[in-house]
């Protein structure tokens, strides 16, 4: 089986990374179909029903709050902690595009598992196109939002759970997240659930009691209808969506536990539904094997830290804090492993999944090179007509490729 986004769920028995691991079909949807009525906003809203495959208001193997469709407040939180208990990362895609979108739900359906889409600040104006005025973020904003009710319109007929997630937002592109949430907040009035499930606030850059005084402030906002926050505490080197942190110093490539702790101090007392990007010397990119040097046991010591400071209010598990795992492209099975065992439950693909793209339009240009150089001519005569090998929407053979070739 060719790898695809379906080999990046992380599941308990055989932890996957996206390089030459083959895997069984997990089960936590169990493929339990029913008459019940699909549980979702768009449903509801738009009149779109829902029967056979994806006609089911719950999962067996799954917390029975997580339904079809985008999950949000406690049914996020109890996903979430279904990952920790049971020793699975869940895997956040970056997508650009609608057809991204669809071969990430496509796996996710054959798969039988659930999924993060998520997106960046640059692939939300890309989605919105690169035409679009951008002043004030306007672009941006608008493609996340038109994602978002994408996302959300197939998410239900795919009966599949997906969390619906922003990535990396620096100091200067907060008033991204705060059209966005102000959008959750419309949406919320209206269906009594936030438009997003989770926004990741990144400062980084800035000194640790700024980040933290900035993340409360979202975090109290952001509790109060649902939406989770994720937050980054250490950089996380490499380049990505046009952020350069190719030469950051290797210092800030490793979180401190003592560090952890206070974003722990600072966040829990106003909400438990956050979690940290602890740097563990993550880099965004492939690269050739040696250059990258990760550490998981910070995560661990990070855990162990809390716990002795949390005394007999520490959890039993453990692990007080959930961590999500930047830069998973290119990343050694076994630093996945050591990395979920220490309390990671989201790991963020970009890399990976974009050459997957480029990689399956390469390869049908490749398979039919001669037929794709003008819509008339080709091997099988001068006057044959070539539409049917570059007709996105009636060849098969090249939707297998194009759209859904994340899946392939």
């Amino acid at each position: 089986m060719v790898q695809s986004v379906a080999s990046l769920f992380l599941l308990p028995a055989f932890v996957v990374s996206f390089h030459s691991v083959s895997l069984p079909q997990p089960s936590f949807l169990n493929n339990v179909r029913s008459t019940t009525l699909l549980r979702g906003t768009i449903t509801d809203a738009y009149g779109l029903p829902c029967d056979d495959e994806c006609a089911v208001d719950k999962f067996p193997n799954l917390p029975d709050s997580v339904h079809p469709g985008i999950v949000t407040g406690q049914a996020l939180r109890d996903l979430l902690d279904h990952a920790k208990e049971n020793g699975y990362a869940i895997p956040a895609v970056n997508c650009v595009s609608s057809s991204g979108i669809n071969a990430c739900l496509e796996a996710a359906r054959e798969m039988d598992a659930p999924i993060i889409v998520q997106f960046s600040s640059g692939g939300s104006q890309f989605y919105a196109g690169k035409a679009m005025d951008n002043k004030n973020l306007k672009a941006a904003i608008a493609g996340a939002i038109s994602g978002a009710f994408h996302t959300r319109t197939l998410a239900e007929q795919y009966g599949v759970p997906v969390i619906l997630h922003t990535d990396h937002c620096s100091k200067k592109l907060l008033p991204w997240i705060d059209g966005l949430v102000n959008a959750s907040e419309r949406f919320y009035k209206l269906h009594g659930e936030p438009l997003f499930s989770s926004h990741m606030i990144d400062l980084s850059e800035e000194p640790l009691e700024e980040n933290l005084e900035i993340c409360q402030d979202y975090l109290k906002r952001m509790s109060k209808i649902g939406i989770l926050l994720e937050m980054e505490l250490g950089i996380t080197g490499g380049e990505e969506d046009g952020v350069d942190n190719t030469d950051v110093a290797q210092e800030d490539l490793y979180s401190k536990p003592e560090e952890i702790y206070q974003v722990y101090e600072a966040l829990h007392p106003i909400s438990e539904s956050y979690t940290i990007a602890a740097a563990f010397g993550n880099v965004h990119g492939v690269y050739s094997p040696g250059n990258v040097k990760l550490d998981p046991e910070i995560l661990g010591r990070g855990q162990a830290y809390i716990t002795e400071k949390l005394g007999d209010k520490a959890p039993e598990s453990g692990k007080p804090v959930s961590f999500v795992f930047h830069g998973g492209s290119g990343s050694d099975e076994a630093d996945i492993k050591k990395a979920i065992s220490y309390g990671t439950i989201k790991m963020n693909i970009d890399t990976d999944t974009q050459w997957s793209y480029w990689e399956g339009i390469k390869n049908f240009e490749s398979n039919y090179h001669d037929y794709l150089q003008g819509q008339i001519g080709n091997p099988e005569g001068a006057d044959k007509p070539n539409k049917k090998y570059y007709d996105v929407s009636r060849n098969s053979t090249l939707y297998k490729n194009f759209p859904s070739c994340l899946i392939h």
